[in-house]
């Protein structure tokens, strides 16, 4: 009932805020125009407000859930035009705040101590809010200026309603849409729901900046502020403060002589070296994120800040990815639909050459454009337009993973607009798998693994004369949990039958050979009888060979 209420609350808040206008303005839905006549709201708007005004105060009165897909439209200028996410970039740190009196009390609540006895300084005016928190600004007592992160009052109470009402839809689709299967809503819905409340525990966050900031320590190409963990608990964080200018604000980087292009291009090779060389990168990488150091104009330094939205990703993941990419580099489609079969993204009984047809009708016309003008963001979505009619399924492991390339995207192609992202991108990807598949990989994984082995070698003899002897006895037990076991267990034994023919045959087949060969042998062996050797030989061969076919012909 409660998801209902708020579900009528969301519709009353679209109304009110005019969402139904701007709906109905686009031209599929324009033949329900007439709809919006009888919107009351409709009647007494104050027309000064333009369409994406309305639509970023609705997006704020729905709360966090709607305010970070807000965010994540904010990036893409490409696509939504620069009204709107003109408006949608407020999103990113101009909020609405909570109180100084709210604030204050958390504050005092979480570190346990008076405000004075461990800061010098604490500044009451926010320096940003939100949607999960609020930030000011202070200096301790020992003189290192910092930034205080607080966790809005409240916020998990609102953020689990609404994530409730995403459950509850994400069931309702489980069960009437014939797309589930593939889309996987409700798994969905978990991954969006696990990262969200992980952004409340700012514990968590600060060990999340720490680990980034040992991966590009001494770096020249992105910075990570320092965490105070002394000051950090649950609703509270305390970070070194850094100045910058925000990765956005293309005129202060240009009047500061910032190298757009070398900006642009830093971007997309920090992305990869979190995603393959570290397997841990930032998530959240919207603009409000992001600033630029402007010390080195010429070869510009990134410094990320929020790392409440950390992802990391399987080896298998990792490498098809790769793969994948690289294959998209080098137009090697066939190599794209054999990567999706393999890693199971489609069904493994589509055929090789109707997907390799179908990538070919989406990627060959796009790349006939010059390297700089393809997007990839659209480039995937007609992929995943063209592979639903292969019944391809959702990762919601990788939506993260999806999220960030197309928000990195976005801020490149802000920063410079003619960013070639597939020749930035290209040469890492294939030095990287040839570090993982390549002789020295093998070397290196030996070398991982040998304390392991050194550690388990004395064991195996053992362990093995075990096995063989459980094997022997029929006792050895597998613990499994599979559907229809009972026909699992009627296929191991069908196979244990199988196995036993095909070994007495070519034992009685290896035995005519053998006997068929001693017939030089034969006048000394058994005298005049040697009529008696291809005899011998038939009758093992016979059967033998029998009991070989049986064995490859049984199903």
């Amino acid at each position: 009932m409660r998801n209902l209420f708020r579900l009528i609350a969301i519709n009353f808040t679209a109304a009110r805020f005019g969402l139904d206008e701007i709906v109905l303005s686009i031209h599929f839905f324009r033949p329900l125009y007439l709809l919006g006549l009888v919107n009351p709201f409709n009647w007494f708007r104050d027309r000064s407000q333009s369409q994406a005004v309305r639509l970023r105060l609705c997006i704020e009165a729905l709360g966090p859930i709607f305010i970070k897909f807000g965010q994540a439209l904010s990036t893409r200028r490409d696509l939504f035009g620069d009204e709107i996410t003109d408006e949608l970039e407020k999103l990113l740190d101009q909020v609405p705040p909570f109180s100084w009196a709210e604030a204050h009390a958390i504050l005092e609540s979480q570190l346990g101590a008076p405000l004075d006895s461990i800061f010098e300084s604490f500044d009451r005016q926010e320096i940003a809010s939100a949607s999960i928190a609020q930030v000011y600004a202070a200096r301790l007592i020992g003189g290192e200026e910092v930034v205080v992160k607080i966790v809005r009052p409240g916020i998990e109470r609102r953020i689990r309603k609404d994530i409730g009402l995403l459950m509850q839809l994400a069931r309702l689709a489980e069960r009437y849409w014939d797309e589930a299967p593939r889309v996987k809503p409700l798994q969905v819905v978990r991954e969006f729901e696990s990262t969200t409340l992980n952004e409340l525990d700012l514990v968590r966050e600060a060990a999340n900046a720490s680990e980034l900031r040992r991966n590009f320590e001494d770096s020249a190409d992105l910075y990570v502020p320092r965490v105070y963990f002394d000051y950090c608990k649950p609703r509270v964080m305390v970070m070194e403060r850094i100045r910058g200018i925000p990765v956005t604000d293309i005129e202060s980087l240009r009047a500061a002589n910032i190298d757009l292009e070398v900006l642009a291009r830093k971007g997309v090779e920090i992305f990869f070296t979190q995603v393959f060389r570290n397997n841990y990168f930032h998530a959240d990488m919207h603009p409000g994120n992001i600033f630029v150091d402007p010390g080195n104009p010429a070869d510009p330094q990134y410094i990320a800040v929020d790392f409440g939205i950390m992802g990391s990703l399987s080896t298998s993941d990792q490498r098809y990815l790769a793969e994948n990419f690289a294959a998209f580099f080098n137009r090697d489609y066939r190599r794209v639909a054999e990567l999706h079969v393999d890693s199971g993204w489609v069904d493994a009984d589509t055929r090789i050459d109707e997907f390799e047809a179908a990538v070919r009708s989406v990627c060959e016309p796009m790349f006939q454009r010059p390297l700089a003008e393809i997007s990839f963001g659209q480039l995937l979505l007609r992929l995943f337009q063209t592979a639903r009619k292969f019944n391809m399924e959702i990762q919601p492991q990788l939506l993260l993973l999806e999220k960030t390339f197309l928000h990195i995207e976005g801020i490149g192609r802000q920063l410079y607009p003619q960013l070639d992202l597939w020749t930035t991108a290209k040469p890492f990807i294939e030095r990287w798998l040839s570090e993982q598949l390549g002789a020295r990989a093998l070397v290196e994984g030996f070398k991982k693994n040998l304390p392991y082995l050194a550690e388990h070698l004395p064991d195996l003899p053992q362990l093995a004369v075990r096995a063989i002897t459980n094997i022997a006895k029929g006792e050895l037990h597998v613990a499994l949990r599979p559907r229809q076991v009972d026909e699992l267990r009627r296929e191991i034994r069908r196979a244990n039958r199988r196995n036993v023919r095909a070994i007495i045959g070519s034992g009685f087949v290896v035995s005519a050979s053998i006997v068929l060969g001693l017939d030089g042998l034969a006048p000394v062996m058994v005298g005049d009888g040697r009529w008696l050797v291809p005899l011998f030989s038939a009758v093992l061969f016979i059967p033998g060979f029998y009991l070989l076919a049986s064995s490859y012909l049984d199903d």
